[in-house]
């Protein structure tokens, strides 16, 4: 990326980075011109070239913006301190109902860069998830007693179980459009409670 790009007062940067959100939301990788994205910017497509050697250096940088603000609004919310699983993944989805109420285009693109197909950037996508998850999987299963979950339960195939499942329901509201987050939380509230009468050790405490 052509470091002139950091130099624009950061008003012109978010407003070429939303144009990006905003067109790479509503279509595949490679139905996104960078023309469009220019026009949706107020700029010339040159001008968007000079920042952005090509349509894939901008949007891995639009991916890595999604990432690193995700990150901060997880931290924020607490999702990595509580010792729960189930807590944990409670809060993390919160913090991401929270990034798409005040940034819906750019929440649209994360979860429509999760799922998209084309080889030019799919690769660099999964290889970011999976460095990510790697990370926080690992350190959230090194705080689980396998006392509490039935017994003979692969625990790194269970969180990654429902982590895939948490993001395919953000991404199955996320396509209905209209989204009803108090419906949205209830619905999440109702899968969390699935998944601990399925996994949960039963106990005089947790009947199941």
């Amino acid at each position: 990326m052509n470091s002139r790009f950091f130099s624009l007062p950061e008003e012109k940067q978010q407003i070429v980075l939303n144009a990006g959100f905003h067109v790479f939301s509503r279509n595949t990788y490679k139905k996104s011109p960078m023309s469009e994205i220019a026009d949706a910017a107020g700029i010339s497509k040159a001008l968007l070239f000079h920042y952005f050697h090509n349509k894939k250096e901008l949007y891995l940088f639009l991916w890595d913006t999604c990432a690193r603000i995700t990150v901060e609004e997880m931290e924020r919310s607490g999702c990595y301190e509580q010792k729960d699983l189930f807590n944990s993944m409670n809060y993390g989805m919160q913090a991401k109902m929270r990034i798409t109420r005040q940034y819906p285009d750019m929440a649209f693109f994360a979860v429509k860069a999760f799922y998209e197909k084309d080889p030019e950037v799919s690769s660099d996508i999964q290889k970011s998830m999976a460095k990510y998850l790697s990370i926080h999987a690992t350190r959230k299963l090194q705080e689980l007693d396998p006392e509490e979950f039935i017994p003979g339960i692969d625990l790194n195939m269970m969180y990654k179980e429902m982590y895939w499942a948490s993001e395919g329901y953000l991404w199955e509201y996320l396509q209905r459009g209209n989204l009803n987050f108090d419906e949205m939380e209830r619905g999440f509230q109702n899968l969390l409670d699935f998944w601990k009468s399925v996994y949960l050790r039963k106990t005089e405490e947790n009947p199941g």
